[in-house]
């Protein structure tokens, strides 16, 4: 094979490598924000129940005292009772009463509601409280594996990158130029294989006399289709058994 385009092979491989890298390394940030924001959520959603808690207590405390209030009226119109003159006056104060005593029942159905929710809130605070400590520690955990990795992956980029630069170093700049060109025009691959007579790229048929061409190897080709340059790699032998025979598939 054409030594340059030997060359051009294995840089494409290397630009293959620091672009996956890159991605990797760019997806981070938003991972580790993410293993933030579920605890952040955890807490929040903590704290919200507390809140809610101390809420629900409030509100049985109002209900609380606004049925003393209820029945304290009533003592007075039950005291008053005894001070009408009248039968009209009787009968409309006990329906005052009778007004006032169903109020009561109404506001106690309420903090009946009230102690429900407020049970199921001590429970699932309780739940939380518990698993809030295991939770910090599984987020500092990923957090630390992230950060592992991301460091890793620079670390490997930027040896890559050292490895591209230097060869990128022994092509002669028309050609290096031409490589990066291409690669620029067509998302960051300049090279295809040639299988079966086609680009590997875009799937088109190649002429004949350019696949022989490109076979042969002895200088470099670009598809006239996608314009990638082309190459093309003896296939691997089929698997043999050690007396030579074609290995069998074993079900």
């Amino acid at each position: 094979m054409y030594s340059d385009l030997k060359t051009l092979i294995e840089l494409q491989r290397i630009d293959r490598q620091v672009a996956a890298l890159s991605s990797q390394i760019d997806a981070f940030p938003k991972e580790i924000q993410a293993l933030e924001k579920q605890l952040h959520d955890f807490i929040h959603a903590h704290e919200e129940r507390q809140q809610r808690l101390s809420a629900n207590q409030k509100t049985r405390r109002d209900q609380e005292g606004e049925i003393q209030v209820i029945r304290q009226k009533i003592t007075k119109h039950k005291d008053q009772l005894f001070q009408v003159k009248t039968n009209e006056q009787y009968r409309a104060m006990l329906k005052e009463i009778e007004g006032e005593e169903a109020n009561i029942g109404s506001v106690e159905d309420q903090i009946l509601e009230s102690m429900v929710e407020a049970e199921e809130l001590q429970q699932q605070i309780k739940e939380a409280a518990a698993r809030l400590e295991s939770e910090k520690t599984r987020v500092a955990a990923e957090k630390n594996r992230v950060e592992s990795l991301f460091k890793a992956c620079r670390e490997e980029r930027e040896q890559a990158a050292g490895e591209r630069q230097k060869l990128a170093g022994t092509l002669d700049d028309g050609l290096r130029n031409h490589y990066e060109r291409v690669r620029r025009g067509r998302d960051g691959v300049a090279l295809a294989e040639v299988r079966n007579g086609m680009c590997t790229a875009c799937n088109v048929l190649l002429r004949p006399q350019l696949y022989n061409e490109v076979r042969a190897g002895e200088a470099l080709y670009e598809c006239d289709n996608c314009a990638r340059i082309l190459y093309w790699r003896e296939p691997l032998p089929a698997s043999t058994e050690p007396d030579g025979q074609p290995a069998v598939a074993q079900n």
